[in-house]
């Protein structure tokens, strides 16, 4: 799903704050930084990069990025806050935001910010091997009931993006979040190798993670959790189609130091919205797998209120909050 706009009004962050007051009248005046929390090659550098040539086109200033990795993302998203609220420091934000504070990694939220724009959106999906005795959601979910504690899934760290999808799953299914355990790895890609190898049973990731091996036909995809079908694979069921009133994303987006200047804040936003209405950006995405999902400031803002308390909720009922 793609979302377009041209922004021109700022409007205010969900709890109420306005971009700051500051002149900005000549911005950009310097160099501008694109904070990455995650490290160099990875899908959240590589789309910090894209954005951060087409703004350099754009704006008439470099624009370069900093990796700044560690602490599960907090790190990075911690330089993005704290940075001087000039607009010439941007984060990458990632789906890490809105459930770091909750597990006691970091006490930022949504709230320490000015949102600048969504840019992209990968819904969670469960997929099996080919010769998987289960076909769809509800009896991969009937087999779970059956043998709770017996299923072994996988995708990334324990507490990580999708061990929290396939939780609150699980939780709006009225399955103990137990029922299925969780095998900790560093990532989709080492989880799909055990997953072909036969050494656990089903893998939550995103589909554009898998879509290889779901391509080349060695692994089917039970259900994705998104609110409609995806457009690249119409074939994958939503979670909601099962009976399961469920949604899980990652996302990615740019977001600015709270203060910054409002009319800053929308010419940056004017940018970046140019930038991700291009054929370049688009290509870009299909060429990487990413899905791509777009949200003005005052769009994104809701959208992060949103998560957070949705995440609050699934982290509380897990077992993994942190106080």
């Amino acid at each position: 799903m793609v979302g377009t706009m041209v922004v021109s009004v700022v409007g205010c962050n969900p709890d109420g704050q306005t971009g700051g007051s500051g002149s900005g009248a000549n911005f950009p005046t310097k160099m501008i930084t694109v904070v990455c929390p995650w490290a160099p090659g990875g899908g959240t550098d590589r789309v910090s990069r894209f954005l951060a040539d087409q703004l350099e086109k754009k704006l008439g200033k470099p624009v370069v990025v900093q990796n700044k990795t560690g602490g599960g993302g907090a790190v990075g998203h911690t330089a993005g806050a704290t940075a001087r609220p000039d607009g010439h420091t941007i984060l990458m934000g990632t789906f890490e935001l809105s459930t770091m504070h909750w597990m006691g990694i970091s006490p930022l939220t949504y709230a320490d910010y000015q949102p600048l724009m969504q840019v992209n959106a990968d819904a969670a999906a469960i997929f099996v091997k080919k010769d998987s005795p289960w076909n769809d959601l509800k009896s991969f979910l009937d087999h779970v009931k059956a043998n709770p504690g017996k299923v072994q899934m996988s995708g990334t760290a324990t507490g990580g993006a999708w061990d929290l999808a396939r939780s609150g799953m699980l939780l709006a299914a009225d399955i103990p979040v137990g029922a299925i355990r969780w095998i900790p790895t560093q990532g989709s890609a080492p989880s799909l190798v055990q997953l072909m190898g036969g050494h656990i049973d089903a893998v939550c990731c995103s589909v554009p993670e898998a879509a290889p091996q779901v391509d080349a036909g060695e692994l089917k995809a039970l259900v994705v959790m998104s609110g409609e079908r995806l457009s690249e694979y119409p074939d994958i069921p939503t979670v909601a189609e099962s009976g399961v009133d469920w949604e899980a994303v990652g996302w990615r987006g740019l977001l600015l130091p709270k203060k910054t200047p409002e009319n800053v804040v929308t010419i940056l936003a004017d940018a970046v919205s140019e930038i991700v209405a291009s054929d370049a950006y688009k290509d870009f995405m299909k060429k990487n797998g990413f899905g791509i999902v777009v949200k003005s400031p005052l769009e994104f803002g809701e959208f992060l209120k949103k998560e957070d308390a949705q995440w609050q909720a699934v982290i509380e009922a897990a077992g993994f909050a942190k106080k």
